[in-house]
């Protein structure tokens, strides 16, 4: 597998998705998955979750991390750069023409014509994230608090994420422990 296919795909990924990294994971999944089969998809969304808990964007997280298990360093570099130079270009051209085509009745269309793409995208990545979990009553009660939290009581993710990550350490370590003392 060569450098210069790694960062086309990943540039291709870059170039047609809107809505940031969440909408980019279906694309990913597709061509790292399904077309390329550089990985599985258990092992594709166990790296969407683990990027997922790091700083930074999930797109260029996910970049990084399958091009480094693909080719290494080398490789974490030639995806990442492929994924977000498409963006870079986008905005830098943009940028400059922005304040003379933003009251374009055709750009505006096209800005609230990708709103409801981007919203069906990044549901389609949490359909197919959903797919993958165990649905036990612990995930389910997580996934109901999670949607409280955040859209109902407006708790900022980050305090959602360290909350119900704690919340559910705890009852998984109390369920393991109860079903170890249920044997003896």
């Amino acid at each position: 597998m060569n450098l210069l296919k790694l960062f086309i795909v990943f540039f291709k990924i870059g170039s047609f998705t809107f809505g940031g990294g969440f909408a980019m994971i279906p694309l990913i999944k597709r061509e790292v998955v399904d077309k390329q089969k550089w990985v599985g998809e258990k092992e594709f969304f166990d790296v969407i979750s683990i990027t997922q808990s790091l700083p930074g964007a999930v797109a260029i997280n996910t970049s990084v991390f399958l091009g480094y298990k693909i080719r290494g360093v080398s490789g974490a570099a030639f995806s990442a750069v492929g994924v977000t130079l498409p963006s870079f270009l986008c905005i830098l051209m943009i940028a400059a023409f922005f304040a003379s085509i933003k009251k374009l009745k055709l750009v505006s269309a096209v800005f609230s014509g990708v709103n409801p793409i981007v919203v069906a995208l990044i549901t389609t990545a949490g359909i197919q994230v959903a797919k993958t979990i165990r649905w036990d009553v612990v995930n389910i009660a997580i996934f109901l608090l999670t949607i409280l939290f955040v859209s109902i009581l407006d708790i900022h993710p980050i305090i959602a994420i360290i909350t119900l990550s704690m919340f559910s350490i705890v009852l998984k370590f109390l369920r393991k422990h109860y079903k170890k003392k249920g044997k003896q």
